[in-house]
């Protein structure tokens, strides 16, 4: 009974963590804003997380927000914008610069996934203009072959269209270019190759997901068999710390906290 309940919380834990992919969240970024960035990594130069809190307050200074940015001496202009930001709507979260200044895919993974989750709780549903925003002058080189006249509220619906697919965008993308009457061909072919990159890069984030899943169950499995063998294994403080990281929350992805109240591993 105890080895299920605690399969039933571990799954639900890692079901919470994983319930939007690199790819959805990059999907979600690139409908919002209309741009085109491809990896998580990119949003390092901070100009699409200050645009993305543009998009709740609208109070920003955007044409003060470097989109075509190199180096990381750039960045710093954007995360000061972000900052105030955050002071001013008295937003209780540490910004970790340093670390997304690096461009590095976790800890900007985790940084998106916050922002994702206030973005849910806080924008109003008032029609977005990102590109009137932020200035046409003033677009990524990532940004050079999207349609700036794409309407950025399909990305604001209510309920499952937030969390749109990156297969059901840009099947929708795909879909509204080519409703025209002479679609240019090249379009055609860009758009269908983009989608193929896509869906690869769904099945390789589902392998990933189920690899690190399956991981963190082997150890579980492996501790708990060592406890059932001798209860006095539990006390050692790696155990305990093992413990710790398997169950370790955080902020926006926390389970139900009465879900299993009296349970312990």
């Amino acid at each position: 009974m105890q080895h299920k309940a605690m399969e039933r919380r571990t799954s639900h834990h890692m079901s919470t963590i994983m319930s939007e992919s690199r790819g959805e969240l990059i999907a979600w970024v690139n409908e919002l804003l209309q741009l085109n960035y491809t990896k998580v990594e990119q949003l390092g130069t901070g100009a699409a997380y200050v645009q993305i809190m543009d998009s709740i307050f609208q109070d920003l200074p955007m044409s003060r927000v470097k989109f075509a940015t190199k180096h990381e001496y750039e960045y710093l202009g954007n995360y000061k914008i972000l900052q105030n930001c955050f002071t001013a709507h008295k937003l209780d979260k540490a910004i970790p610069t340093d670390r997304l200044m690096k461009c590095k895919m976790q800890d900007n993974l985790e940084f998106l996934q916050w922002i994702k989750k206030f973005w849910d709780r806080n924008y109003s549903g008032e029609p977005y203009d990102p590109v009137g925003r932020r200035g046409a002058s003033n677009e990524p080189p990532a940004a050079a072959n999207r349609s700036s006249t794409a309407s950025a509220r399909r990305a604001t619906g209510n309920g499952a269209n937030r969390s749109m697919s990156g297969r059901e965008h840009l099947s929708a993308v795909a879909n509204r270019s080519l409703r025209g009457p002479s679609p240019d061909h090249t379009v055609i072919l860009n758009l269908q190759k983009e989608l193929q990159e896509e869906r690869n890069t769904v099945v390789a984030l589902e392998k990933e997901r189920d690899f690190y899943f399956g991981k963190l169950r082997d150890v579980e499995v492996l501790i708990q068999t060592a406890m059932e063998s001798n209860a006095e294994i539990g006390d050692l403080q790696l155990v305990k710390d093992i413990q710790n990281v398997l169950y370790s929350t955080e902020d926006g992805f926390e389970p139900p906290a009465d879900e299993y109240p009296d349970e312990t591993f």
